[in-house]
């Protein structure tokens, strides 16, 4: 069987430029996957208040990020992801694209077609379901899909926050790094709306599930039941004792959003003494502002603020030798 594998991120500008920011955050944000608000108010929202305003701080941001030889660091990770991926599978057509900007879902899908493949493997790199990023990958794909005469068969992952080679390569990653130095260790998250969460639920709220627990029947799809679960398996690996170790969500616009909030456990930390802390992302496999910068640079800045001494960051994933491993499981 010819088989097809498309890789889908994020997303980022196609330059750090006010203009190129300004269009990513207004396709970003007009998705009523990520603000799921009355269609106009939410058409106000994001072109008359957030994007004119947010695109000037965010495309400053862009800039420090932004590389002289590949620019974006998402974009080159993925790129790197899929070349790494297509020397490991020859006999596997494997694409990328972004859910918002370049290369589109669109374009991609069209290129995948050409091919004529029985099947099409989609693989949102989000590890745990969220509407925001693997809902609105589905959307998207089959919007573009729906559109066609004849489509093959297609597969699609919606998460592995479980899966044993993708647990392991977050452990590859932690060995450059001596755990027991630090006072704590925090599994930061990137954060969604509450809301969010309790639309997972149809006769209750997220906070009636007892999601830090573990999964159930009812919360398996749970982003932070998910994300909580991804920690066990990751402390159970590295000898973490519980008190060792923190859950956290970062990236957050309101305070209605899941907690407690990574910066605010940062501060909390230091203030308490805590003065050597490292954090994991688990929720980014490739490196980006909300690792390199959010934590690497502000979060660290707060730290120290604070009266800590060192916040360092275990890296993305990435395009890692394990990381590739662990894909090429997760598709099998």
């Amino acid at each position: 069987m010819k088989k097809a594998l498309l890789l889908v991120n994020l997303g980022t500008p196609d330059s750090p430029s006010y203009f190129n920011v300004f269009k990513y955050l207004r396709e970003f944000l007009s998705d009523e996957k990520v603000i799921n608000v009355n269609p106009i108010a939410r058409f106000l929202l994001v072109n008359f208040i957030i994007c004119p305003f947010r695109s000037f701080s965010s495309s400053k941001i862009y800039k420090k990020v932004w590389h002289p030889e590949y620019g974006s660091p998402l974009l080159h990770n993925t790129e790197m992801l899929c070349d790494a991926l297509s020397k490991k599978l020859p006999d596997m057509d494997v694409q990328y694209a972004m859910r918002y900007q370049s290369p589109s879902i669109k374009s991609k899908l069209e290129t995948v077609l050409s091919k004529n493949p029985d099947e099409i493997i989609i693989l949102p790199l989000f590890p745990h379901y969220a509407a925001a990023t693997t809902g609105s990958v589905f959307k998207e794909v089959t919007k573009r899909l729906a559109s066609k005469w004849v489509i093959p068969k297609v597969t699609f992952i919606n998460q592995f926050y479980d899966n044993e080679k993708f647990i392991d390569a977050w452990i590859d990653k932690a060995k450059d790094f001596d755990l027991s130095s630090y006072d704590k260790i925090v599994f930061s998250y990137h954060g969604v709306p509450n809301s969010h969460v309790d639309d997972v639920y149809e006769n209750s709220m997220c906070s009636d599930n007892n999601c830090e627990d573990g999964i159930t029947d009812l919360n398996k799809l749970c982003y932070k039941a998910t994300t909580y679960e991804t920690t066990k398996l990751l402390a159970s690996k590295l000898n973490l004792d519980e008190s060792k170790y923190i859950v956290s969500f970062q990236s957050r616009l309101t305070n209605k959003w899941l907690d407690p909030f990574t910066d605010k456990v940062l501060e909390d930390l230091a203030k308490n003494g805590q003065k050597k802390v490292l954090v994991f992302s688990p929720a980014f496999t490739s490196d980006c502002l909300e690792t390199i910068i959010e934590i690497g640079d502000e979060y660290q800045e707060l730290f120290i603020d604070a009266g800590g001494e060192i916040l360092d960051y275990v890296p993305s994933l990435n395009y890692s030798d394990k990381w590739v491993e662990a894909i090429e499981d997760i598709i099998k």
